[in-house]
């Protein structure tokens, strides 16, 4: 592969935006579902191949974005809305962010996790905080991997699009 090839070298940068998007849904600092999504466009845009099938997979890619964003708030929202009251979710939030500054890499984790434990302790008591803080760390995470998934299946339609191209 001669990266004096343009199509070569917009494949290259395109899987790079794809991967580290992939990668970045699980750090918070990092936008992943938008840098997974900015790969195919830049492909369907700069790339090399079928126009029609570029712009397809770009078109997919675009569906598989829009619905990993509306679901990842939609359904672990559901699921907390019965269990974690939205001032928990407040606090968590707040120390979350103080957290992110405080203490580089885990400090958001942390923080949230922190204030959504002090919130329930005061509101229930320290034997019953516990479950309710471990039902918000489950939606957290419920909310990284439905994005995830989505990040995956934008690289899936991509390796695809690159085939049939």
């Amino acid at each position: 592969m001669d990266l004096s090839d343009t199509g070569s070298t917009v494949n290259i940068l395109a899987g790079l935006l794809i991967a580290i998007g992939a990668i970045g849904v699980m750090l918070p600092v990092i936008p992943g579902l938008l840098l997974s999504w900015s790969g195919v466009l830049l492909w369907a845009l700069l790339g090399s191949g079928s126009g029609g099938v570029r712009w397809a997979v770009l078109g997919v890619a675009t569906l598989i974005a829009g619905a990993g964003l509306v679901i990842k708030f939609l359904w672990p929202g559901k699921k907390l809305r019965n269990t974690v009251p939205n001032s928990a979710l407040l606090a968590g939030g707040v120390l979350g962010l103080i957290g992110f500054f405080v203490v580089p890499v885990v400090g958001l984790v942390l923080g949230f996790v922190l204030g959504i434990w002090l919130v329930e302790v005061k509101r229930l008591g320290s034997e019953r905080a516990w479950p309710s803080t471990r039902s918000a760390i489950a939606a957290v995470g419920l909310s990284l991997l439905v994005e995830f998934a989505a990040a995956l299946g934008i690289a899936v339609v991509w390796v695809l699009g690159l085939i049939l191209s």
